[in-house]
């Protein structure tokens, strides 16, 4: 089933931002770094639970708003260091040490989701998990306790950008609107493409960190297509619908790819009966070959009622 999820407002990049996350040209503000990010963080939220105002802070501090070299070279955007588990791309900056191992990622938006896995997935940092969601300051407290920097004020540095620019209003449903209407500017272009359109009949959602818009009377594939400037081959592929499915049979469409496995919460899914292989991969946001991988099953076979898939590792031979 769906997530109860917060309404999602495009994050939108000023005059000086590229798209697809590249370093801008001309110097970013506070106020351009927060249009043009706050949506990835807000995501990350969702999937792992880490306050959208803690990822934000960080990313603005570590990066000087994606001013700095480690950022601008690197796009790396929380001086998230090589360690002995990384295999990817390097950079080498003066940090603590001459010519450290700092990680290099292809955008932006892998910066963003790397610190999230960071974060989620290392024991020092499991406590933080056990705080309230809005608790700001104990994460900022908690992170420098988990030893993320060895600057004595880091807490404090986190908690001031957050209370300066507003940010702990991306913690709770409809920050994005609260933040705006609080005098923050944003232009009309999303950092993925979409042209934003104060009069855009459908508000875009999240599952599994998956965009999705609800249908309305009168929809159709194409008007859907038209909306989000999507290709006509798009919505029919991130649904895993054939090309002549029936707009009135869905009750909502992905407007982008789904993903390789659901979410960390459900692990498997108990078919019931009448339930179909591909609103079982609608339901929880995982592509449908991957689910049908996942569980070692013959693409097109579908499950028995009872049968349990796996939804996020591969069942064992």
């Amino acid at each position: 089933m769906l997530k109860n999820i917060v309404l999602i407002s495009l994050f939108l990049l000023s005059a000086t931002v590229l798209i697809k996350g590249q370093a801008p040209s001309a110097k970013m503000t506070s106020e351009d770094y927060i249009s043009a990010y706050h949506e990835w963080a807000v995501t990350n939220m969702k999937r792992t639970g880490i306050p959208a105002s803690i990822t934000l802070a960080q990313g603005m501090l570590e990066s000087a708003n994606g001013n700095s070299t480690l950022a601008r070279e690197g796009n790396n955007h929380f001086g998230i260091k090589c360690h002995d588990d990384w295999t990817g791309k390097r950079v080498y900056h003066h940090d603590d040490k001459r010519n450290e191992c700092f990680r290099k990622y292809q955008s932006v938006y892998d910066s963003y989701a790397d610190h999230s896995e960071f974060l989620s997935t290392r024991s020092r940092y499991a406590f933080l998990f056990d705080l309230k969601f809005d608790d700001y300051k104990g994460w900022a407290k908690g992170l420098k306790k988990a030893g993320y920097a060895t600057d004595p004020n880091y807490p404090q540095r986190l908690i001031k950008i957050i209370e300066d620019n507003r940010l702990y209003l991306f913690d709770a449903e409809g920050g994005d609107l609260k933040w705006r209407a609080q005098g923050n500017r944003h232009s009309s272009r999303s950092s993925d493409g979409f042209v934003v359109d104060p009069f855009r009949k459908h508000e875009v959602d999240y599952n599994n960190g998956v965009k999705y818009v609800r249908l309305k009377e009168g929809d159709s594939f194409e008007s859907i297509s038209r909306e989000f400037n999507l290709r006509d081959w798009e919505l029919p592929f991130f649904n895993d619908l054939p090309d002549n499915a029936n707009v009135k049979e869905q009750v909502f469409l992905y407007i982008e790819a789904k993903r390789n496995r659901a979410y960390r919460d459900h692990e498997f899914h108990v078919v019931k009966e009448g339930e179909k292989m591909q609103e079982i991969s609608q339901m929880y946001g995982v592509k449908l070959k991957k689910l049908y991988r996942l569980n070692r099953m013959t693409f097109g076979v579908e499950a028995a009622s009872g049968d349990k898939l796996h939804l996020r590792k591969r069942v064992k031979k």
